[in-house]
């Protein structure tokens, strides 16, 4: 599977996977984060079943704060 990760090409050799294993896969551990699939905002709790397949736009933002 080829999909672009922030802005990224990235490939899997699964043909699917979850946004929760990709995040799992890429060794991301922040935990605040923003995530959209082409676009569309998905919440923490859609992480385990929002499936990712060829040609996604995968973005991954971690929010950081200070003042």
């Amino acid at each position: 599977m080829n999909i672009t990760l922030n802005n990224r090409p990235q490939f899997f050799e699964e043909e699917s996977l979850t946004i929760a294993e990709i995040l799992k896969l890429k060794k991301f551990s922040f935990k605040m984060l923003v995530i959209k699939v082409n676009g569309k905002l998905i919440k923490k709790n859609e992480c385990a079943t929002q499936e990712v397949v060829d040609g996604d736009d995968v973005q991954i933002i971690h929010l950081i704060s200070g003042g």
